[in-house]
């Protein structure tokens, strides 16, 4: 006991020294010169054209600080809401889709009838544009029934919203082509995985996903196949009065169909190839 005593009374000047050194070093924290911000005391004209050479100069990281600064600093100046939008370009073009999209939405919930809106709804569309490419060029080899198309989805419900409230905006011909484009790959994208079904044997399926092809984008050229399924998957479950009816309709909007010749140079039915 007497040596446990012994080595406590010699450990606490150590222990009192290490507690004091420690104060001594957090207090001493308050005196370190804070890192000086070189954009102190910029104007917000100052701000702006940095972050304007920044994004010319391809360094989105910068412009993108410099243009969050400028909206902090100087938040009720004529350069905070165009410095919102640079942002959401400046996002886009790093390839940071969901930072772009979320700052377009949030330009579009602050700002509902400034001027530049419209420019808005045209970047959110592009960017899901460009987000869903793949889809969009068929140069990936990835099954398309395996990908969501939300992003072309979504890409034209903005598209949309520019078309229908701005029509005389200088984005809506560049919209409505890139819609159009849309349109066509969703409805492939639908009678591809009608397809997928098919040679599952899942011919319930098929039919659904072929109906929802010409029912949601009915001026699609992919309608013609999507028919074509219907007839088929029909034969196949012995639904021969529906078979008739989508035969009916096929022939009457498809008259020249390849389906046709391809039917006739057998000795089956033209719905029963694959």
């Amino acid at each position: 006991m007497r040596s446990v005593a012994a080595f406590l009374r010699a450990l606490a000047p150590i222990v009192f020294i290490g507690a004091s050194l420690g104060a001594t070093l957090l207090g001493g924290c308050g005196l370190l010169p804070d890192v000086v911000d070189a954009t102190a005391g910029w104007t917000p004209n100052k701000l702006y054209s940095e972050a304007k050479d920044a994004m010319n100069e391809g360094a989105y990281d910068k412009a993108i600080k410099f243009f969050e600064k400028l909206e902090a600093r100087f938040p009720y100046g004529r350069y905070a809401q165009q410095a919102q939008l640079e942002v959401a370009y400046a996002y886009f073009r790093q390839s940071e889709p969901a930072s772009a999209i979320a700052a377009c939405d949030r330009f579009i919930r602050l700002h509902p009838n400034h001027p530049n809106v419209d420019y808005a709804y045209y970047l959110k569309g592009l960017t899901n544009f460009n987000e869903d490419l793949g889809l969009l060029g068929y140069i990936s080899l990835q099954d398309l029934s395996e990908r969501d198309p939300k992003a072309a989805r979504d890409s034209f419900d903005a598209f949309k919203v520019l078309v229908s409230k701005y029509p005389e905006s200088k984005y809506t011909p560049d919209a409505t082509a890139r819609m159009k484009y849309l349109v066509n790959a969703l409805s492939s994208h639908e009678v591809h995985v009608a397809r997928y079904y098919m040679k599952r044997e899942a011919y319930v399926a098929a039919v659904n996903r072929a109906q929802t092809a010409i029912k949601t984008y009915p001026d699609a050229p992919a309608n013609e196949e999507a028919l074509f399924i219907m007839i088929k998957a029909y034969d196949l479950l012995g639904m021969n009065d529906l078979r008739d009816d989508a035969e009916r309709v096929m022939r009457k909007n498809f008259p020249k169909s390849e389906y046709y010749a391809r039917g006739l140079n057998t000795a089956l039915p033209w719905w029963r190839l694959w």
